[in-house]
């Protein structure tokens, strides 16, 4: 009996911010690609430093895995580091990337309290609509943290360091082909302080102990 092929991905390192995964990227402000025992990340300052992908890599997915590895290193409250959104025809005119800020989408957030950050995970489409947020779970900023969020059909579940955060039934709908934003939200607001070694898309629902398990030394 064959163990079943495991489900293909599309994965995102950064060592070369002029292409990620296959796809052109602009760099604004002056992200920073630095060296770690697990491979090269990107470093953002937190003000203006942002990268944006011609690719929503979940596109057409009706199950997902998005998963991250991210050092979080303090600073404002609200900071969105990774954002794939669905090009549509009302994206404001001139825009780029020519998405909607409010249009469907998928996303990792987190707010930062003091020294410690708790993990915010949010998608939203035709009929759905739901973040994923528990401010009493936190962790200390300056640490390398794997992050998940998955979606089997039904329940929507994302995770820090393979152990569940919150969950909740949605009815998701597959979205569209887009663009994503490293470091900042797609419109430029909410500035990422920290580094990301590397991202991981998945058009199935994996199990944590199906998760990739690269952290940098801490």
């Amino acid at each position: 009996m064959h163990e079943a092929a495991a489900p293909l991905a599309t994965i995102w390192r950064f060592d070369d911010l002029r292409r990620i995964g296959g796809a052109p990227v602009r760099v604004e402000g002056d992200p920073q690609i630095v060296r770690t025992d697990a491979g090269p990340a990107v470093r953002f300052d937190g003000a203006d430093d942002a990268l944006f992908i011609e690719s929503h890599p979940l596109a057409g997915a009706r199950q997902f895995t998005v998963e991250a590895v991210f050092r979080p290193d303090g600073g404002e409250f609200a900071q969105r580091w990774l954002h794939l959104a669905e090009q549509t025809a009302d994206a404001p005119e001139g825009a780029y990337p020519p998405v909607p800020p409010s249009g469907p989408r998928m996303l990792f957030e987190i707010r930062v309290v003091g020294t410690s950050w708790y993990l915010d995970a949010f998608t939203t489409g035709p009929g759905y609509n739901k973040a994923l947020i528990v401010p009493e779970k936190t962790f200390p900023v300056g640490r390398w943290y794997h992050v998940a969020q998955v979606y089997d059909g039904r329940t929507y579940r994302s995770y820090v360091d393979g152990v569940l955060q919150a969950e909740a039934d949605i009815a998701f709908q597959p979205q569209g082909a887009g663009y994503a934003s490293l470091g900042t939200r797609i419109n430029r607001r909410d500035y990422f302080n920290g580094a990301v070694l590397s991202a991981r898309f998945t058009a199935a629902a994996l199990t944590p102990d199906q998760f990739t398990r690269e952290l940098p030394a801490q």
